[in-house]
């Protein structure tokens, strides 16, 4: 019986998915991963943590918001709107499979908002591998073990079943956070279910106050690992018996031409 881990949003950084397989000691044959979701967007390696993902035997995957507007581009051909925030690294991550990487335009427009970023891409639903398709149809939109442990990408109704909620919820809710944050002292943050611990993503750490992009803990329930990998974080892996963890470099470093999300 190996070990679960448990892993933050990801958004395209394959080298730090890399790094914290390596630093955990993940063995990818016997051991699990429950990865919270938020897989594509942002730097432009998603192919590739597509695929690495996929070759671990013991995967949960859930699907995050960025996910969800993935795979309805890849259902519809239909770029969602807000997959602007960070779709273009998607984009040139499959496009560059199949040689196609200078078929994408990045431009900035100035509008009534201010300026904003968008980019027209020569990629079609049909240039995504059938495996990969698969991997993000395939998602959880949460996962409880046999723990009474919960992980979602972004929370939930504490007041309400997990299963009760609408999919878009689990993806999108910040409350369970911003509950958990305000609860004083060794009191534990009450749910429905009476969960023992909850891991989320999706409510990146403030990199302001939290200089080192750690894991932050609440409540005395929510463990949140979205250490920013998104964007100049890191990406956070953690055993979910032990609640040790290990962390990739600052992911803007390991992608210095780029933007991320």
């Amino acid at each position: 019986m190996g070990k679960v881990f448990v892993m933050g949003d990801i958004h395209g950084a394959y080298k730090a998915l890399v790094q914290c397989l390596e630093r955990s000691g993940f063995d990818h044959d016997n051991d699990t991963l429950i990865q919270l979701g938020d897989v594509a967007d942002g730097w432009s390696e998603v192919y590739e943590t597509v695929e690495e993902l996929i070759s671990i035997r013991n995967l949960i995957s859930i699907r995050g918001n960025h996910d969800e507007w993935f795979e309805e581009y890849i259902k519809t051909g239909i770029h969602p709107t807000r997959w602007a925030q960070g779709g273009y690294g998607t984009s040139v991550s499959y496009l560059r499979q199949i040689d196609k990487e200078d078929m994408i335009i990045k431009k900035w427009d100035k509008n009534s908002y201010g300026l904003s970023e968008y980019y027209l891409s020569a990629l079609n639903p049909d240039d995504i591998p059938p495996l990969h398709q698969q991997f993000f149809r395939g998602q959880h939109n949460y996962y409880i073990d046999d723990e009474n442990r919960c992980f979602v990408h972004g929370g939930f109704d504490r007041n309400y079943p997990v299963k009760e909620h609408q999919p878009y919820i689990l993806f999108w809710d910040r409350d369970l956070w911003s509950q958990a944050k305000s609860t004083k002292g060794k009191d534990k943050l009450k749910t429905f279910e009476d969960f023992k611990r909850v891991f989320i993503g999706h409510t990146h750490v403030d990199g302001w106050r939290n200089p080192e992009a750690k894991p932050l803990f609440e409540g005395n329930l929510v463990w949140n690992l979205d250490t920013g990998a998104g964007y100049a974080g890191k990406l956070t892996i953690m055993d979910v018996d032990t609640e040790e963890y290990w962390q990739s470099d600052f992911v803007n470093k390991l992608y210095p031409n780029e933007r991320g999300r």
